[in-house]
C-alpha cells in the first residue's frame, strides 16, 4: 500500500502551500522518503492540480469534505496550514505533523501558535521556501505526542499563545 501524506488548508485558500507540494521537487522528495500518495484538500484556492496516477505515485485532489478524520487518520504524513482546529484534530490523531505558515497572512497568530507546538516537540514548522529542507532533515520519530483528550488545556495554551490570558 505504501505511505501516505495528507495536505490540509482546512477551509482557508493558501495556494502558495498547494503549488509547492505539489511542485515536481517536492514530489521527488515525497517519493525518495518512501510516500507514494499524496492527498490535497484544496479548500477554496485557486490552485487546483490535476490528479494523476503512475506506477509508483498517486495524487488525489478534492476542496472539502465534511470531516477530514480519515483523511488524517490514513496519513502517514500530514502537512497542515496553521489553523488551531486541524493542528488539533492531527496531533490529537497522534500523527506526525509539518505545519506550513502562511506569510501573506497579517498579525500571524498562526506562526506563534506553531512555533510554541514546535519548542514543546509536538511538530515541524516551515515556510512554503523552506518546505522542501524541512522534509529532508525532519526526524519524525524525535516528535513527541501530544497529550490526548484534553481540548481545555488546548484552548488555554491558545489563549495563552494569542494573548488572550
Amino acid at each position: 500500500m505504501g505511505k501516505c501524506v495528507f495536505v490540509t488548508v482546512g477551509t482557508t485558500s493558501f495556494d502558495d502551500l498547494i503549488s509547492c507540494v505539489s511542485a515536481e521537487h517536492n514530489i521527488t522528495i515525497f517519493r525518495k522518503l518512501g510516500y507514494n500518495r499524496l492527498v490535497l484538500q484544496i479548500g477554496r484556492g485557486d490552485v487546483e492540480p490535476k490528479p494523476f496516477t503512475t506506477a509508483n505515485f498517486t495524487l488525489d485532489v478534492f476542496r472539502y469534505k465534511d470531516s477530514l478524520a480519515e483523511d488524517i487518520r490514513n496519513a502517514d504524513l500530514v502537512i497542515s496550514h496553521a489553523g488551531a482546529g486541524s493542528c488539533l484534530e492531527t496531533l490529537g490523531d497522534g500523527k506526525p505533523l509539518i505545519v506550513v505558515i502562511n506569510e501573506n497572512l497579517m498579525s500571524n497568530h498562526q506562526l506563534e501558535l506553531a512555533q510554541q507546538l514546535h519548542r514543546d516537540g509536538h511538530l515541524y514548522y516551515c515556510t512554503c521556501r523552506t518546505l522542501g529542507d524541512t522534509l529532508q532533515t525532519m526526524d519524525l520519530s524525535a516528535l513527541k505526542e501530544f497529550p490526548p483528550g484534553h481540548p481545555e488545556n488546548f484552548a488555554a495554551f491558545l489563549d495563552k499563545v494569542v494573548g488572550f490570558k
